[in-house]
């Protein structure tokens, strides 16, 4: 501010605000860019030194350190290119450098990269009214829509007109991998996510690529200092309970059934854990074409605990049109009618189905009526 105030320099002349692509995550620089309203803009080290003839304070020692003979006057003039100038030399603060270069031209079209950005977003199971406004304004701005090809189709208009790469099930690594990788080049990206993107999917990933680095088959350093926003969905079970009624009304519990990620004894400690706790649970993943036993097993354990009436309820394409939801007892639950695409919710002991006049649904006291009873008697 005191060096735009000593040049004569009003605020609103600010086109942009320019730096090194190592200070990209800095959150100073960004917030400085936010204050004046503008875009930040980065240059790698090497376009930066070339400006080294242009510079009137170059360093060998910011050389040493960064590669390039100076960053705060080698970026403003980066930024206006040779038509511009300096009008206010490097200046030191205790934190920080800065200076200011001028073009007398308008400035239409400018140098640089943006700094990238990722939306980790979860479309919910499949309708598009299942979908928020703010997920739906990420992928609206998004330049680039990464994600297995079935969701990315689930995004209809969304998606029309953008990059889009498609990545099949499986391979889940290299999915947000690349589009880490793409929203390091500067991109704004969308990993796109059936659900919560943060519920059995890609957000947990994409964390860990970035927890790993570079040196432990981690991603680059430049798609570390990327921008990265996670925006809830609606999970299949929030979807599956509220096709049913009101079955998570009380504690409940997710177990993914799948022993690819998860080893089995893990899964079967929680299932009984989840059996003597008297959680309602919903699973996900299960079962596959191959994987048949554990949901059987599930069932098994969970009798040990509750009724053989305890209310289950089968929610399959949830959201789609070829829908189809129905309820069984856990003691009749039969694996061949669940697939890759069913959520299975099983009630707790206190869980009920309720006949009513549009069919059954299902629903978990939560105890208002004993709540009730007693500030009656008090």
């Amino acid at each position: 501010g005191e060096a735009l105030a000593e040049a004569g320099i009003a605020p609103e002349a600010i086109a942009c605000v320019n730096t090194i692509s190592l200070k990209a995550d800095e959150p100073a620089i960004i917030a400085l860019a936010q204050a004046f309203g503008v875009p930040l803009r980065l240059f790698d080290a090497d376009t930066l030194d070339a400006e080294t003839p242009r510079l009137a304070h170059p360093s060998d020692v910011v050389f040493a350190e960064v590669g390039t003979h100076g960053v705060s006057e080698a970026a403003a003039l980066a930024q206006v290119g040779a038509q511009g100038r300096l009008v206010v030399e490097k200046r030191k603060a205790a934190m920080a450098t800065c200076a200011v270069a001028a073009l007398d031209a308008p400035l239409t079209a400018l140098q640089g990269r943006a700094r990238g950005k990722l939306s980790v977003v979860g479309i919910g199971p499949g309708q598009a009214s299942w979908r928020t406004p703010e997920v739906s304004r990420l992928v609206a701005d998004a330049e680039e829509l990464v994600g297995y090809g079935l969701y990315i189709d689930l995004l209809g208009p969304l998606a029309v007109g953008k990059a889009r790469s498609d990545f099949p099930l499986g391979g889940e690594e290299a999915r947000c991998r690349y589009a880490l990788e793409q929203a390091g080049q500067g991109k704004n990206v969308a990993l796109v996510c059936s659900g919560d993107a943060g519920i059995y999917a890609m957000g947990a990933l994409v964390f860990e690529l970035l927890d790993r680095g570079p040196e432990a088959l981690g991603v680059s350093d430049a798609a570390r200092r990327v921008e990265v926003v996670c925006s809830p969905g609606v999970s299949a079970l929030q979807g599956a309970a509220a096709r049913a009624g009101a079955p998570l009304g009380h504690d409940f519990c997710a177990i993914s059934l799948s022993d690819l990620l998860t080893p089995r004894d893990d899964i079967l400690r929680r299932l009984k854990a989840a059996a003597e706790g008297d959680f309602v649970v919903a699973f996900y993943n299960p079962v596959s074409k191959t994987r048949r036993t554990l949901l059987a097993e599930a069932r098994d354990i969970l009798l040990q605990h509750r009724p053989g009436d305890t209310p289950v309820m089968l929610a399959s394409s949830l959201g789609r049109p070829e829908e189809h939801v129905r309820y069984r007892r856990l003691d009749a639950l039969e694996v061949d009618e669940v697939d890759m695409l069913t959520v299975v919710l099983v009630g707790s002991s206190n869980s009920r189905l309720a006949q009513l006049g549009e069919g059954p649904r299902m629903f978990t006291p939560r105890g208002y009526a004993r709540k009730i009873d007693g500030d009656l008697a008090g």
